[in-house]
């Protein structure tokens, strides 16, 4: 890479840690580090939205996904904009609407509220768990991209150089700064791929016709996918906006509740279609570059010897002259700091104010808290750097901790909000059931075979269980969602709250105040 577009990116990384400073220097307590100060906008908070949901991981997974299904890849930000709009009407109200969340932290703290403590630190450690995940996916997200820009660096390398950028920003900014930033990232995003990264990337593979020519006519239809993959991205999509940390500490950064609203239908637009089919068409063109032998100088001779998530990046280099790859790159990495700023904040959020605040008491106002919220912050960023190396799948790192965390927590929240019976009980039991049976299923799918030996004192043979797919093909999360369910059904009833839960008396006021 040219000494010019080195300098860009350089400039880049350096003006984000300078935000960072500066908001460091801004923050008066918990409420600017973790919910923004209350008062924010529906154009930044809708902006950072979108921008942590889809951000990095997504952008180089959709870069993949096109790369392997063509158009037919879109349809997964389709879930996205399906779950924004069904979050903005079903439960937005529910949370913004009502004041006892007006000094509310977290999403456990819903649980907190219509349960007990002991359910909000359990749906704490899920989401802490989740989110840690999150957060290395962005980093890997990140390592891969800049192994793919820069010949003579190595992904160990890339990764610890994008981590400590990420989190030395995250520990420092905290939630105001990953906001408003998110709005000049997502905006550097959109005009990278608008103006330079799509034009000039269609251009150099030879525009449509040497696209039709090239690839599986498949990779050009909408249709390229079986109704079990349209299942799993629809079952841990779509839940997420439900559930996810990051986006209910947006709520109550909001405004009020319309800010909220409106925030949350600009976020659904911009997953669905603007940034899944720029996504995917990179990832396309990646394809017929690597067909047409455009990767060759980098010892990749052909599609088939391509990793489909360095793709885009291996595009990238390509096809970029001097000072717009500078430039592209940091639209990238900015959308992979927009997520993974978030994602941390949300894993820290949840560790000070849900499990060490279940056992401990906290002033949210003092110095001592935000001082400890910052270390527990880099602690988190620390383990998450070392999740990254061990995983090699952007794309599937953090489906794997969506489906983790709406396996255990979906199914609670909407039972909290909207049944009357539920019981804290049974909001622990589908939490720990129904996110364990996702966790189980999917660690037997990766081990593939399980070995069981018998005694050996016998001499009998090794016992081999082989399974290569679930029942119907449907994934894990399907069948952790539907144990979640029926056990948080069964046991509210059967152990319902004691002295009536906080559902049940919010349900007879609502009676009481319509008559």
């Amino acid at each position: 890479m040219h000494w010019i577009d080195l300098t860009i990116i350089g400039c880049y990384m350096v003006a984000m840690l300078g935000f960072g400073l500066f908001f460091l220097k801004k923050n008066e307590g918990a409420d600017d580090y973790y919910v923004g100060g209350r008062n924010m906008g529906s154009l930044h908070v809708g902006l950072s939205v979108v921008a942590t949901d889809v951000g990095g991981g997504f952008s180089i997974g959709l870069g993949g996904l096109g790369f392997v299904m063509g158009l037919s890849g879109s349809w997964m930000l389709f879930t996205g904009l399906i779950g924004a709009w069904l979050a903005a009407v079903l439960l937005i109200p529910k949370v913004k609407g009502n004041k006892a969340f007006d000094n509310a932290y977290t999403f456990p703290e819903v649980f907190k509220y219509y349960f007990n403590p002991k359910v909000a630190l359990v749906a704490g450690i899920i989401s802490a768990v989740g989110y840690a995940g999150f957060t290395s996916s962005q980093i890997l997200a990140g390592a891969k991209l800049a192994t793919g820009t820069f010949a003579d660096l190595d992904l160990q390398t890339a990764l610890i150089i994008m981590g400590s950028v990420a989190v030395l920003y995250t520990v420092m900014g905290g939630l105001k700064a990953v906001i408003y930033t998110d709005t000049v990232q997502w905006a550097i995003l959109m005009v990278g791929l608008i103006f330079v990264g799509i034009p000039i990337s269609y251009y150099a593979v030879g525009g449509w016709e040497a696209i039709s020519q090239t690839v599986d006519p498949a990779l050009l239809s909408m249709t390229n996918m079986d109704w079990q993959r349209v299942v799993y991205w629809a079952v841990t999509i779509i839940p997420i906006w439900f559930v996810g940390m990051t986006l209910y500490q947006r709520i109550y950064a909001c405004n009020d509740e319309e800010t909220a609203k409106r925030a949350w239908y600009l976020a659904g637009l911009f997953e669905w279609p603007v940034m899944a089919f720029m996504g995917i068409s990179l990832g396309l063109f990646a394809k017929v570059g690597a067909a047409q032998g455009m990767f060759d100088y980098l010892g990749v001779a052909n599609a088939a010897e391509a990793d489909p998530e360095t793709g885009l990046p291996m595009l990238l280099r390509t096809v970029l002259p001097v000072g717009l790859m500078g430039i592209m790159m940091s639209a990238y990495f900015s959308a992979i700091l927009s997520t993974a700023d978030s994602c941390l904040m949300a894993a820290s959020g949840n560790v000070v104010s849900d499990i060490i605040g279940y056992f401990k008491d906290v002033d949210h106002d003092s110095d001592t808290f935000l001082r400890f919220s910052q270390i527990t912050t880099l602690i988190i960023g620390a383990g998450a750097l070392l999740i990254a190396t061990r995983m090699t799948n952007v794309l599937n790192l953090m489906l794997y901790s969506y489906a983790f965390m709406v396996s255990g927590l979906f199914v609670p929240i909407l039972g909290a909000l909207y049944w009357p019976k539920s019981s804290s009980t049974g909001a622990i039991a589908a939490m720990i059931l129904g996110g364990g049976t996702t966790l189980a299923l999917e660690l037997l799918l990766q081990t593939i075979v399980l070995n069981l030996q018998v005694i050996p004192l016998f001499n009998l043979p090794k016992i081999v269980w082989s399974i290569e797919k679930l029942p119907a093909g449907l994934d894990a999360n399907v069948f952790g969602i539907s144990v979640s369910a029926i056990v948080f059904f069964v046991v509210s009833l059967i152990f319902p709250d004691s002295k009536g839960s906080k559902a049940e008396v919010q349900a007879q006021e609502n009676i009481n105040a319509t008559a």
